[in-house]
């Protein structure tokens, strides 16, 4: 029978009188070639990188900071984002050898880049979105909003609270008290404490060194007025959500709605979303640069206040109310809602068509509270007494927020157009952090320190946007673009 062929490669010890060059092995349609045309383009001594200005230094010469800008780009869209991986791809890859010339900076080299020039990267994410609104890639009318905690490079071990903080204390007292008792019995047997168990003397002394230092960081905690404290990164937090906690940090981030591209991003350490629609508003409307916008996000957002604050700054915001009470409302008791106020009389009339009367005002916190209260005469004799009041109290209280008429703007507004919000909101956002933690896998921050981990977040933008434009845009007109504004940045240098 005749022999299976197969394909054959070339073999390794056969010389090529003319070698193809690292060019043929990138093709015109290998987004590498993309990578480069847009980091050739930028201005990277305005955006304030180090050893741009071409500054004569002593030492060995400096590598060019677009050959780490391009490196970093390439990894995040590939998903090696380590130092010392991306170090090994300079020496396997060809792509990142036809990208970088060749070159191979050193894994501590190319880690320095990063963490060194924090804030000039987050000026190439603010530049890419510029690209974006040239390249009219943003519908700039509806916004989606959302949040999920990222873990950063630090263990939950490393955070404490103060209760944790008191648990430690307690334990390191009662280690301490059960070494000198056993120092005590050693001696009272004339044993040496060198010998044998012991070195007792040696953890006695570690463990002093310990509760010092709890002793400290809790004096620390309480000066500062935080919750928490962490070890490793100063910044980290220790973030619950569902019965899940995280240590890392709180990422919000808003789309655009006609192509899903990111808005802005922003990495906080409070685990709470709802002090966060107007700031994330503010910053999406400014990035923009429109009159007016709208945005979306879940139940999670909801503040009176935020909405507020929203509203006066020409933000609609479409957030669901949470149902706090759905115990009662099961049980058959009049809620809240079931009181109609009537503004022209200034007064609440219940289900049984009698009125609430202003009574009094209060400040709890920022916010001027009204409260209207029913007669007591009236309540008692009323037939739905057992669905309004609980056994002993005398009367019904309802309380108005000075601004209530905002908000109740803002529940006709859910009742008419929120179903629809939410959909879209959940067709935006929803898989933004879906994509970014699968790139980043169970690191999702390499950096620590806020500021870094902001910077970090910014690649991690700059590196989805950029995807999802050469997709959106294609690879051969967005290098065209990029070359005019190479033309158009030599024309400023010359």
């Amino acid at each position: 029978m005749k022999k299976r062929q197969y394909k054959r490669g070339i073999d390794r010890e056969q010389g090529f009188l003319l070698p193809p060059s690292v060019e043929e092995y990138v093709g015109e349609d290998n987004p590498v070639r993309a990578i480069d045309s847009y980091i050739e383009s930028l201005d990277l001594v305005q955006m304030g990188f180090k050893h741009a200005d071409g500054t004569v230094q002593c030492g060995q010469p400096a590598y060019h900071p677009r050959i780490h800008l391009k490196l970093y780009l390439y990894g995040y869209l590939n998903r090696v984002r380590s130092s010392r991986r991306l170090e090994a791809e300079c020496k396997r890859n060809l792509e990142v050898m036809w990208l970088l010339q060749g070159q191979r900076p050193s894994y501590k080299t190319i880690a320095d880049f990063r963490k060194d020039n924090p804030e000039a990267l987050k000026a190439v994410n603010r530049d890419f979105v510029q690209v974006c609104k040239e390249l009219e890639l943003y519908g700039a009318e509806l916004v989606g909003i959302d949040g999920s905690f990222m873990r950063g490079n630090v263990s939950k071990e490393n955070i404490y609270t103060g209760e944790r903080l008191k648990r430690s204390l307690a334990c390191i007292d009662a280690d301490i008290a059960r070494y000198m008792q056993e120092m005590e019995e050693g001696d009272q047997q004339e044993r040496d404490i060198d010998q044998g168990d012991s070195k007792l003397s040696e953890k006695l002394e570690q463990l002093c060194q310990r509760k010092q230092k709890r002793i400290d960081q809790l004096a620390q905690l309480e000066a500062s007025g935080e919750k928490q404290i962490a070890e490793v990164d100063e910044d980290a937090r220790l973030l619950k959500k569902h019965g899940r906690t995280v240590a890392g940090y709180n990422v919000q981030v808003a789309a655009d709605s006609k192509n899903k591209l990111i808005v802005a991003a922003e990495a906080i350490q409070d685990g709470n979303d709802e002090r966060q629609i107007a700031p994330m508003g503010k910053v999406a409307k400014e990035v923009l640069g429109v009159e007016g916008l709208t945005t979306s996000q879940d139940q999670g957002y909801f503040n009176v206040q935020q909405i507020k604050d929203c509203i006066e700054n020409g933000i609609t915001p479409y957030v669901p109310e949470p149902n706090k009470q759905a115990q009662a409302r099961k049980a058959g008791r009049f809620l809240r809602e079931d009181f109609h106020y009537d503004p022209q009389a200034n007064v609440y009339r219940c289900p049984n068509g009698k009125e609430l009367k202003l009574s009094t005002n209060q400040h709890r916190g920022e916010k001027l509270i009204y409260c209207y209260r029913s007669s007591v005469p009236i309540c008692a004799q009323c037939p739905l007494r057992k669905q309004c009041l609980h056994g002993k109290t005398p009367c019904r209280t309802i309380s108005r927020w000075e601004h209530e008429a905002l908000i109740e703007d803002h529940r006709q507004r859910m009742v008419e157009n929120g179903p629809e919000m939410m959909r879209q909101r959940a067709a935006i956002c929803e898989h933004i952090f879906g994509t970014l933690k699968q790139w980043c896998g169970w690191t999702h921050f390499l950096l620590r320190g806020l500021e870094k981990v902001r910077a970090e977040l910014s690649l991690l933008m700059l590196s989805y946007n950029f995807k999802r434009v050469l997709n959106i845009f294609g690879l051969a007109a967005f290098r065209a673009y990029c070359l005019a504004r190479q033309l158009q940045l030599s024309g400023r240098q010359a």
